[in-house]
């Protein structure tokens, strides 16, 4: 009788089993990839029509993390135009807000019986003690990744900031500053393209990230947008020559209302806004020139002083089209980021060491990157390289006659 009993191999039927569904998940994840294009372009592969939007242009493979395992991608590339999709924009968010997960825990010292809950409720399974002091590792070594990535395409306007934490360092809570880049790319989408620890907000920090963000392949800068700070325009000069710099109009008025008495900051306030609703750059230093003169009359000597030595940095924008003047004149275009890093932040106090804070952010900056934020088209280009064009023309047109 026990000849007839049919002995299974429980192990190989489970890896048999999980193998199965992890290519079925594949084929099907792939299959509305696929799906996801012909939507986009408005015509099945191969399909002649008038009313297609793009055309195919092959595939790249990307590896997929699921909870049957790993799985390889084939996201199709499109020509003329952008493919999105929901599959990967989920996925890169699941995939941040794991990551910051994992920082957040260590940071916080949470306990290694704490963390293996955790983990098993993100991943399904019990992750073992040994493996948890890897896991902010492994973390970190994504989170680098992603912030050394090689720069492809141009990125016409940068914006810059700095961002300061406090840290730990010899048994004192000191300051660690966080430098921070966004480049709007000839889409016209806001990637951010750039976080280093600066240590001081000094020459030699700003310096080293300009060479650093050059050396990743940042080129086709026309326009620097960012707050005065110390040794930054000498380091914009020697990195990008060509490029121009805008200081913020906001940190401008800013610092202009620090020798203002607040009684009189309201009118003030609508003398520094006059200058920048000009025309043309020509008419707004006529107008700088009137508030100078203005300032002096109500006894303001410091205001006009500040006024007389700085306005003409805040009118770079105009030499731009004005479709993109609004965006390009102040440093506005980062306060969501560094609203979200304070909120991540706060909790946390000080951190062990500037790396730590500086993963941190970038953990952030990742999550911030795949939301609507970077999915959003911030500004249409062509105005820039139509402006460029015309004035290429007149130049040659110029040299010749």
């Amino acid at each position: 009788m026990s000849d007839n009993i049919i002995q299974l191999n429980e192990d190989l039927i489970k890896h048999d089993l999980k193998d199965l569904v992890r290519s079925s998940v594949e084929e099907t994840l792939n299959a509305l990839l696929d799906h996801e294009a012909d939507e986009l372009v408005n015509a099945s592969k191969y399909e002649r029509t008038e009313n297609r939007n793009g055309y195919r242009s092959g595939h790249y493979e990307r590896n997929f993390t699921t909870t049957a395992g790993d799985v390889k991608l084939k996201v199709p590339k499109l020509k003329g135009i952008q493919f999105e999709t929901a599959i990967i924009e989920r996925y890169k968010r699941r995939e941040c807000s794991v990551e910051e997960a994992l920082i957040e825990m260590y940071l916080a010292g949470v306990s290694v019986r704490r963390v293996e809950d955790i983990t098993e409720a993100l991943w399904g399974t019990k992750v073992s003690p040994g493996t948890i002091s890897n896991l902010n590792q492994k973390a970190y070594e994504h989170i680098e990744t992603w912030r050394s990535r090689k720069l492809t395409g141009e990125y016409a306007y940068v914006y810059v900031d700095g961002i300061y934490l406090k840290r730990s360092w010899g048994g004192e809570v000191q300051n660690v500053s966080v430098l921070i880049a966004i480049g709007v790319s000839t889409d016209g989408y806001r990637e951010i393209i750039g976080a280093a620890e600066g240590m001081k907000e000094d020459f030699e920090s700003w310096h080293n990230f300009f060479i650093w963000l050059k050396e990743r392949g940042l080129t086709g800068v026309r326009l620097i947008v960012g707050d005065k700070y110390l040794g930054m325009l000498e380091s914009i000069a020697d990195v990008f020559p060509e490029a121009k710099y805008q200081r913020c109009t906001v940190h401008f008025y800013r610092n202009v209302f620090s020798v203002v008495p607040r009684g009189r900051m309201r009118e003030v306030s609508l003398m520094l806004k006059a200058i920048h609703v000009q025309e043309n750059k020509e008419a707004a230093r006529e107008k700088a020139a009137s508030v100078v003169a203005k300032l002096r009359e109500m006894k303001l000597s410091a205001a006009a002083k500040k006024v007389g030595d700085g306005v003409d940095e805040t009118l770079t924008y105009m030499d731009f089209p004005t479709e993109h003047w609004t965006r390009i004149r102040t440093n506005n275009v980062t306060e969501r980021v560094n609203r979200e890093i304070k909120r991540r932040t706060k909790a946390i106090g000080a951190f062990p060491d500037g790396q730590s804070a500086l993963m941190l952010v970038c953990a952030r900056l990742r999550h911030v990157a795949a939301s609507d934020w970077g999915t959003k088209r911030y500004l249409n280009m062509d105005h820039l390289f139509q402006m460029e064009l015309m004035n290429n023309t007149e130049t040659a047109e110029a040299s010749t006659g």
